[in-house]
């Protein structure tokens, strides 16, 4: 059946991957020559007019608009085939007064969006949902949009999750929003499990990763409340991610945070999408503290062998350990890091 939806995915003439949220900034690094990343400051100056004209110079401010990194990610997604496209926003952060203001900062059509789409129920994911859908809702009637916003859910929602430290003490996360405040806010809740195309079939939303490799065996000492229940839930099988295809580059895989694995997400996405080479993989690879730090050779060596994309771009948890490695494997030609502001603009190839 998921094989069957991934077929039924449209293939695009163009892709838009903006980062509104991630743990870092950076917009003074070098971009790689034919690289398709354009740096935070890059658009904004193109989208900005000049204060005035020195000389010859155009003089444009643009230093006081840069947006700001927190511990979170969201990504929006936009499709383009012809004259036709599609938004998908891929998870908000936990803050949703820092959301509004970096899509302000960005530019960002709130009324374009039409699909809001949640990795896993995590409150640096999810935190920012219930305003960020209220501002959304606003925006698409301010412009007539037609039809409301669709707030994409796993049905099975946990109440809250952390992680046990060596000491005993369970480090919490906020309680997860619920399905009732999303609904008031505005959304028309869709909860699903199994793999389905949001956007119109722009957007593969998969179902529940296959773990396969030996090594990526979740999220060491993750917890979940369910009421008064507290369980050990390293697997988070409520992860999903999200998959899109742009005609001659191949499909690109958002895995927000890759509790199933950042290998294991890629595998599946391969599985489903046969012949399809890898094209960007965006999102956090999670190898971040002592023992998913173990995880880091055999990552890296499984993305060069195994998957071989053709960028690597992460973020948010996967740790400057794990980042160093990936570099020293990708650098320059294939690594691409998320740092929020970032434009990634693919365009078909053939």
């Amino acid at each position: 059946m998921a094989r069957q939806v991934g077929q039924a995915l449209r293939v695009l003439d163009a892709l838009d991957v903006l980062v509104v949220m991630d743990n870092e900034t950076d917009t003074l690094s070098s971009v790689e020559d034919g690289h398709p990343q354009v740096s935070e400051v890059a658009h904004l100056a193109a989208r900005t007019p000049a204060a005035r004209v020195h000389e010859g110079h155009a003089c444009k401010v643009v230093m006081d608009q840069l947006c700001c990194a927190c511990h979170g990610l969201s990504v929006l997604l936009t499709g383009h085939v012809g004259d036709e496209k599609h938004s998908v926003l891929f998870d908000v952060g936990p803050y949703p007064g820092l959301w509004l203001e970096n899509a302000q900062r960005l530019g960002v059509d709130l009324s374009a969006i039409e699909t809001l789409f949640l990795s896993h129920w995590h409150f640096d994911h999810s935190g920012g949902f219930p305003e960020v859908i209220t501002a959304i809702t606003e925006a698409r009637a301010r412009h007539g949009r037609a039809g409301p916003l669709v707030v994409d859910l796993h049905p099975d929602r946990p109440d809250q999750r952390g992680l046990m430290a060596p000491d005993g003490t369970l480090l919490l996360l906020p309680e997860e929003p619920s399905f009732a405040a999303m609904e008031a806010a505005g959304g028309r809740i869709l909860r699903a499990a199994e793999a389905h195309l949001p956007g119109d079939g722009f957007f593969f939303a998969s179902g529940a990763i296959a773990r396969v490799t030996a090594y990526e065996t979740g999220l060491a000492g993750h917890h979940t409340f369910r009421g008064d229940v507290l369980e050990a839930d390293p697997l988070i099988m409520d992860e999903r991610y999200l998959a899109a295809r742009v005609r001659g580059r191949g499909v690109s895989v958002f895995s927000a945070c890759s509790h199933a694995g950042i290998v294991n997400a890629c595998l599946d996405a391969m599985q489903r999408f046969p012949g399809e080479p890898v094209d960007l993989v965006l999102g956090g690879y999670h190898l971040a503290g002592r023992v998913m730090e173990q995880r880091i050779p055999a990552t890296v060596q499984d993305l060069l062998e195994r998957v071989d994309p053709r960028l690597v771009a992460p973020g948010h948890c996967t740790g400057w350990r794990a980042k160093q490695s990936l570099a020293n494997a990708f650098a320059p030609k294939r690594y691409v890091p998320s740092v929020v502001g970032t434009l990634y603009k693919l365009r078909a190839t053939a």
